[in-house]
């Protein structure tokens, strides 16, 4: 039985986590144990008077960043989870930063491992964890009349850079 719903490529292509038409995990037992560092970005746009609210620590739900930065740990942690085909490894570090700008805020976390795959995912989870929490924590102040948010986005969320050296 084939998965109907996947598309046709039109080439011979050999994918790494397909494998008779069934998605596989990739196996990574003969790769190298390797340092390997990844730094994802993003931001959440907001009104003007949410950002000044966060930053002079005045929102209704409390400490915003405090609790982004928690989340933002938790989904690194957890990224196996999230991410189907991601691996299980050992984070050795998670180091998340943000800017509180005039129409929005700005995270960064980078995220160290030593193991045998790369810590991109992890990154980019800690990202969007985090500006979603951010969201959660002020979004009865970007609402508008009729419950929509019409300047809250959330935008921009790469990969800045990953390394990979001997331990």
């Amino acid at each position: 039985m084939t998965d109907d719903t996947a598309p046709d490529t039109g080439t011979d292509t050999e994918f790494t986590h397909i494998e008779d038409d069934t998605a596989q995990m990739v196996d990574v037992t003969d790769k190298d144990d390797v340092r390997r560092e990844a730094t994802a970005s993003g931001r959440i746009s907001l009104r003007p008077e949410t950002a000044a609210a966060v930053r002079e620590g005045d929102v209704e739900k409390g400490n915003v960043l405090s609790t982004a930065r928690v989340a933002a740990i938790q989904a690194v942690k957890h990224t196996w989870e999230d991410v189907p085909m991601c691996h299980q490894i050992p984070v050795t570090g998670v180091d998340t930063s943000f800017e509180i700008e005039d129409d929005g805020i700005g995270t960064r976390v980078t995220v160290t491992s030593t193991g045998k795959t790369g810590v991109e995912m992890e990154a980019l989870n800690g990202v969007t964890r985090a500006l979603l929490t951010v969201w959660d924590m002020v979004k009865s102040a970007e609402k508008d009349d009729g419950g929509g948010y019409p300047e809250t986005r959330i935008e921009g969320v790469e990969v800045e850079e990953k390394t990979k050296s001997q331990p």
